[in-house]
């Protein structure tokens, strides 16, 4: 009985250790590289990798931080520090105000061998900064930001949040979301869905293979999908949505000069009551209710004409039913 108590133990002891030191030797929640810079110093971030996420946040005290992520499978920490050293170059510094982060595979490293890194940075810096973001594998994450954004990823999602001023986002392999922004923000994804809350100011965003939701836009929206429905919520101002490919649902809050939708499904168009518009529908069907102080012609397939003076153009198009209410 001594016996297999003590054989018991033993193998507990190994199995702590060896789990112990996997963890140590995998480090994967803490950065392999940490740079420190003035906040006051840096007006502008420039960070390029080719193989992970970039992070920026505008939350940085007296002190910027740039956080270097590195990754593969099960690798420790010393092999890859090796194959980084032999095959990449990593340069992190700041030149006349501009902070630089930059990853690449040296130009004679073909990764015949599977050693490509995942390279991903975590960038602190302060609010109101200019920043250009480049990587053909990761995500963009932007948070708390002010100033121009130029963001690029071909094989990963965008997220944008609590920022404002110029956004220009892309990608060619994910979603995008941007949620309580201002300004002028035009957002691409060709393979993604678009997710739009609390947004200000004109906004352009497209996609060629998702849906799109919207909600609480004030200012003017164009939007359109090649391969999705729409669906968008809580509009003031001026809208202009397109789909190829899905139905449409769109509420108006407070509509400005005009409502311009076009769609091959089923459209559903909530407008204010009691307000002046100019109507111009078409569809294969169309349901609506009797309108007041309408002046025009309209039929189960079409209306044309003005509600009160006149207003804000209405103009909808449909290969299938239109369902019109006013609330």
């Amino acid at each position: 009985m001594k016996k297999q108590f003590v054989l018991f133990v033993s193998i507990l002891l190994c199995v702590s250790y060896c789990v112990t030191a996997k963890n140590q030797g995998s480090n994967e929640n803490a950065p392999f590289i940490t740079r420190e810079f003035p906040a006051s110093s840096i007006k502008e971030v420039g960070a390029t990798t080719s193989g992970g996420s970039i992070t920026l946040a505008g939350d940085a005290g007296s002190k910027a931080v740039v956080e270097v992520y590195i990754s593969h499978d099960n690798w420790s920490n010393e092999k890859i520090k090796q194959v980084l050293d032999e095959n990449y170059t990593l340069d992190i510094k700041v030149v006349n105000g501009k902070l630089v982060a930059t990853a690449k595979q040296k130009t004679n490293f073909f990764n015949w061998d599977n050693q490509g890194l995942s390279i991903s940075f975590k960038i602190s810096v302060s609010k109101q900064v200019d920043s250009n973001l480049q990587t053909s594998g990761g995500s963009l994450s932007i948070d708390n930001v002010s100033g121009s954004m130029v963001g690029v990823t071909s094989g990963g999602s965008i997220s944008v949040t609590n920022s404002k001023d110029n956004i220009d986002l892309k990608t060619s392999g994910g979603s995008i979301t941007a949620k309580d922004c201002g300004g002028k923000i035009s957002l691409n994804t060709s393979g993604g869905s678009i997710n739009l809350g609390n947004l200000a100011g004109n906004i352009n965003a497209r996609t060629s293979g998702g849906s799109i939701m919207a909600d609480n836009i004030n200012g003017t929206l164009v939007t359109g999908t090649s391969g999705g429905s729409v669906k968008l919520n809580g509009i003031s101002g001026n809208v202009d949505a397109t789909t190829s490919g899905g139905n449409m649902d769109v509420r108006i809050k407070s509509a400005s000069d005009y409502v311009k939708l076009s769609n091959s499904g089923s459209l559903n168009l909530v407008l204010p009551d009691g307000k002046n518009y100019s109507l111009n529908v078409k569809a294969s069907r169309l349901e609506a209710p009797v309108i007041k102080n309408f002046q025009g012609r309209m039929d189960n397939k079409s209306i044309n004409g003005t509600i009160g003076n006149g207003g804000t153009d209405i103009n909808v198009r449909s290969s299938q039913q239109v369902t019109l209410t006013f609330e």
